[in-house]
């Protein structure tokens, strides 16, 4: 008899997941309460994989041997209850890719900010040394299509909290912990202690010959270091202080040491700016090291590196003021992030689906940079709560046109408009790429 695995949600991971279970010899069925898009549903149908949408059909869902959940369905869920009264075995996507990987290799990156831009840059000094690697993960490709389709010798995986939960044996042998703020406490009970715990299970499975790289500086992720039993080598990075392994930054230069090797490269020839980039580099720059890639082409690709797409992307000058895409910013911390790198005075968009936010994180940054702000959402009363009496002018919008004319209106020559919203885009638009989109376009036909 075939195992009968059944998956919830019909996105990028769960059709990936199904496509490799159905490879792999499993009975499949794969249900998703809402409709598919006509790219998943055509890629079931060829596959000949059965499946439902619009509904979850619990006959067919609980006489499953395992179920694999796709992240972003929350543990509330009233199927998921039930499939874990039943006691039925629950795992991520990285999980069944990494069932079937075979000897490939695996660095996975997670952390509450940076991980975006510490993978895509990982694997780009990866990809220009030379390496067979794949981009996987919630960048990229899903983990289990590219172990169903076209496999690789080492995966480059971006991982968040949600996948991490449903591990059992996933084992990265570098894992990247880029740092930990609040950010989805509205998944882990309100409770920040559950979400941290998530994190570090990218570290679970490690063994000694396995590389752990964290960041030193981070409040949360040192507190919390000691906690858990880590049997991987730690590689830390800091701006503050000198390290004897991992990296450190000291008077523009940055020093990489894993083992024996010492490699060091001027921070102003990192092509990606700003402090917080200087921490994603240097994660990079310690992974690359592990994976016994030469230092000059490090530092070649660290200088040739594009940034990414919705991530402090620079659209356009329209008039002398200019216009910056973060709409990945989804959490405050990003925002901060964002705002800190700021040197003109700036127009900020902010809202959206509020996660548990506690803006008084950016309180002081947008008292000293933001001018005004636009807020796009449907709900943007805390906002208007918590800077109502620090700054002058807050208008409400609920389209990116709208939003980018009303920021427009307020700037000036030598202002800055930035979309950093510090919130989930499930209220007004698909995800954050198509608010980012939106955003373009609209700054565009200024």
């Amino acid at each position: 008899m075939s195992k009968r695995f059944v998956i919830l949600g019909g996105g990028e991971s769960g059709v990936g997941a199904a496509l490799l279970a159905k490879q792999q010899g499993y009975d499949v069925f794969l249900s998703d309460a809402s409709s598919l898009s006509n790219e998943y549903r055509n890629e079931l149908q060829e596959a000949g994989i059965a499946f439902e949408e619009g509904q979850h059909t619990e006959l067919q869902i609980l006489n499953a041997d395992e179920v694999m959940k796709s992240p972003g369905i929350p543990e509330k869920a009233a199927m998921v209850k039930k499939i874990r009264e039943k006691g039925i075995p629950v795992i991520s996507e990285i999980e069944l890719a990494y069932r079937f990987k075979g000897n490939s290799k695996i660095v996975a990156i997670t952390g509450s900010n940076g991980k975006t831009t510490t993978t895509a840059l990982t694997y780009h000094i990866c990809k220009e040394a030379g390496l067979d690697c794949a981009l996987v993960g919630n960048i990229g490709d899903s983990f289990a299509k590219r172990v169903a389709v076209d496999p690789k010798p080492l995966y480059v995986v971006e991982v968040s909290s949600f996948q991490l939960d449903d591990i059992k044996t996933f084992r990265p042998e570098i894992a990247i912990l880029t740092n930990i703020t609040e950010d989805h406490l509205d998944r882990y009970d309100y409770k920040f202690e559950n979400y941290i715990r998530s994190k570090f299970r990218i570290t679970m499975n490690q063994q000694k010959d396995d590389v752990f790289i964290y960041c030193a500086d981070d409040e949360v992720t040192m507190k919390y270091l000691n906690q858990f039993n880590i049997q991987s080598n730690q590689l830390p990075i800091s701006m503050k202080r000198e390290l004897p392994n991992g990296a450190f930054i000291k008077d523009g230069d940055m020093y990489v040491r894993t083992g024996q090797d010492f490699t060091s490269m001027s921070v102003y020839d990192f092509a990606l700016k700003g402090k917080h980039n200087q921490y994603n580099t240097m994660a990079a720059c310690v992974a690359a090291t592990t994976l016994d890639i030469r230092k000059e082409k490090i530092r070649d690709a660290v200088q040739n590196f594009q940034s990414l797409e919705h991530r402090m992307e620079h659209v356009a000058t329209v008039r002398g003021v200019e216009f910056i895409n973060d709409s990945k910013a989804t959490n405050v911390n990003s925002t901060w992030y964002a705002l800190e790198s700021m040197t003109k005075p700036t127009v900020l968009i902010l809202g959206g689906v509020d996660k548990g936010n506690d803006y008084s994180l950016i309180e002081e940054l947008v008292k000293e940079k933001v001018k005004a702000i636009i807020c796009l959402g449907t709900d943007n009363r805390k906002i208007h709560e918590a800077f109502g009496s620090t700054v002058g002018t807050i208008v409400n919008t609920s389209t990116a046109v709208e939003a980018v004319h009303a920021a427009f209106h307020f700037a000036e020559k030598g202002d800055v408009v930035l979309l950093s919203p510090a919130c989930a885009s499930f209220d007004l638009f698909k995800n954050y790429e198509d608010r980012g989109s939106q955003f373009k376009k609209a700054v565009k036909e200024l």
